[in-house]
């Protein structure tokens, strides 16, 4: 790390070449051995189970430690040896049942089944495929089922896909939590009542989270147990389908959140120990285990994980017509330390020396080298809190070819701020070096919060500034008081200024907008399985006595004005005042100007103020 800066930059420059010679010897693999990236990706069509045009059923696995294999199910009334697989090359296996003499599928659509490996020790295992595309869990059964998801009349989609936003506006959702009752809301419930609340606040973009299907509802979708398969306890495939084509209709953009950094070490509902051995989709232990999560990490070196997760993606694409990914977990996948007990500084040999895990670097260039030249106008964000360069740089230019970054710090920033400090100790300099401090050229997506400081264990803004005054003085009915004054005002200030200033997108999780009051926290065995707080309530922005509609209506006019004037897709802003003893931060972005006053006491009159161009301003935004 004591290099001189320009040497620094030229072991970077030559770095860039070689990271992009690997992904180019990638691709020519792909294209030797499986006829190109096109039929690669689109795997999910020949493994799993698939239904051929005379109505037989061809089965295929990826198993290559198993001795042996066999499917059972409802159709041979759960025989465990009567339907062998057949042996093929790499590891493969394959199985074909005829139609039944009435010619229809020998598997009946909705009926169960299983994998049965045997392993070179002589063990029995049931497994789910990993190609699953549903997979349901009986009410008190620990485990879930493999159920054959075939509908006589499968779900068409009638909407296109809206064009890519130039300005993103995205709002962070949870299906499961999208009801004030408490209870597991479903997918159609968002669909009615949650998608019209989405476009009225002005937001172009949904990023759904905790869709992948995950056994344990309190891992908020980041414990991963079938990849293919939409979460069932929301609803069907079909229900899915439909909330995104809704959503587009309304010109509304749907991300997925992906987890591909890890995945949970289930075995009997999930992919770990597939074929009994404990790598197949993993590297071994240690190597194949994050030590703070508890998981299983992917060998992105593998050509058969590498076939599963490319076409993962691929799949949430075509099968629901989702518009892009928010990636999880990449500081996790790009590092061989995966994040764990590492500061990041900024200093350059962090991003490029040996603790950079080349495997996954080039999986991450491949997935959105693909995306993108399959799907011109898809969107792919990443979560990485290290600030790894080129992350959002095209992989042409020995980028990673992500559209955007979370800007983590941002949130972070404010917590602590709230946290710490009196409100006539704020570190003006502070906070306008926080929302600009960027990558040139890269663009981020700025929140205030989202969905990590809801969960248990933090508090949201609102509830950082108001406490357990939400509970008693938000009735317009009563008398303000101060607490709930300055909490109102600080709510809607921090996120003008961050929605302004702080990136080229801009992010809120469900509620937050409103300001939510209490945590997130799922049922579990710590809060005896309480609903409790796995809910949002909505049902506070209807009733208008409460000044929670104050903070809703503030929001949808924030994200309807920068419609308007298309801030986020302007250059950078100029800033022209960061007043230490007033408090005050002015700057211009696409001809409107901001002016801040984050005095606790004092306000001002004739106040002079630079602009960046001059002329008259038709647009004020003052606080």
């Amino acid at each position: 790390g004591n290099m001189p800066a320009e040497v620094e930059l030229q072991v970077i420059l030559c770095r860039i070449p070689e990271i992009y010679s690997l992904l180019q010897k990638q691709l020519f693999l792909l294209e030797e051995a499986e006829g190109g990236f096109d039929q690669f990706t689109r795997s999910y069509n020949t493994f799993g189970v698939q239904r051929r045009p005379d109505n037989s059923l061809y089965f295929k696995e990826w198993a290559p430690a198993a001795e042996a294999l066999f499917l059972t199910g409802d159709f041979n009334g759960w025989d465990k040896f009567s339907h062998r697989y057949t042996k093929k090359e790499f590891g493969k296996w394959e199985l074909i049942l005829p139609p039944k003499h009435d010619n229809s599928p020998a598997v009946d659509h909705n009926s169960k089944l299983k994998v049965v490996v045997h392993t070179k020790e002589g063990q029995r295992l049931y497994r789910i495929s990993p190609w699953a595309k549903y997979v349901t869990r009986e009410e008190k059964a620990v485990i879930y089922d493999w159920v054959h998801w075939d509908p006589p009349q499968p779900y068409i989609h009638i909407h296109p896909r809206p064009r890519k936003p130039t300005s993103l506006r995205i709002y962070e959702s949870h299906v499961g939590i999208g009801s004030p009752e408490g209870k597991i809301a479903s997918y159609n419930n968002f669909t009615t009542n949650v998608l019209p609340r989405i476009k009225d606040l002005g937001y172009n973009c949904i990023q759904l989270m905790a869709i992948m299907e995950h056994a344990y509802y309190a891992s908020f979708g980041y414990q991963i147990t079938s990849f293919f398969a939409a979460s069932s306890r929301y609803g069907t495939p079909d229900e899915l389908k439909q909330l995104i084509d809704v959503a587009h209709s309304m010109g509304i953009m749907v991300l997925l959140d992906v987890v591909h950094s890890h995945a949970s070490k289930n075995t009997e509902d999930g992919l770990n120990r597939f074929d009994g051995s404990d790598s197949c989709f993993f590297h071994s232990p240690p190597r194949g285990v994050h030590s703070l999560w508890d998981s299983c990490l992917f060998n992105y070196s593998s050509w058969e994980v590498l076939r599963f997760l490319l076409s993962n993606l691929r799949w949430w694409m075509e099968e629901y017509h989702f518009d892009g990914f928010r990636f999880d977990g990449v500081t996790s996948m790009l590092y061989h330390h995966h994040g764990i007990g590492t500061g990041f500084t900024g200093d350059y040999s962090e991003y490029f020396g040996l603790q950079v895990d080349e495997d996954s670097l080039v999986y991450l260039m491949l997935a959105n080298h693909i995306l993108h030249t399959l799907y011109p106008d898809c969107i792919t964000v990443a979560e990485d809190v290290s600030g790894m360069p080129a992350l959002c740089r095209k992989v042409e230019e020995g980028g990673l070819g992500f559209d955007y970054r979370l800007a983590m710090a941002v949130p972070d920033k404010w917590i602590q701020i709230l946290k710490e400090l009196k409100d006539e100790d704020w570190n003006i300099g502070n906070i306008v070096h926080t929302l600009t401090n960027r990558r040139y050229g890269e663009k981020c997506i700025a929140y205030a919060e989202s969905h990590d400081q809801a969960l248990v264990g933090d508090k949201s803004l609102a509830f950082w500034l108001m406490d357990k005054e939400m509970y008693t003085n938000m009735s317009s009915l009563i008398p303000m008081t101060a607490i709930i004054d300055r909490g109102m005002q600080l709510h809607k200030m921090i996120r003008l200024i961050t929605h302004g200033l702080g990136g080229e997108g801009y992010l809120n999780f469900m509620g937050n907008e409103f300001g939510h009051p209490e945590w997130l926290d799922f049922p579990r065995e710590g809060n005896n399985q309480s609903y409790h707080y796995a809910r949002r309530q909505f049902n506070l922005v209807d009733m208008d006595h409460l000044r929670y509609c104050q903070l809703y209506a503030f929001d949808r006019d924030m994200n309807r004005t920068e419609d308007k004037y298309g801030w986020l897709a302007a250059p950078p802003a100029f800033v022209s005042a960061r007043h230490e003893e007033d408090k005050v931060i002015v700057f211009d972005r696409s001809n409107v100007l901001f002016i801040f006053n984050f005095h606790p006491s004092k306000s001002f009159q004739d106040y002079r103020v630079a602009v960046e161009a001059p002329g008259k301003y038709p647009s004020h935004v003052f606080f």
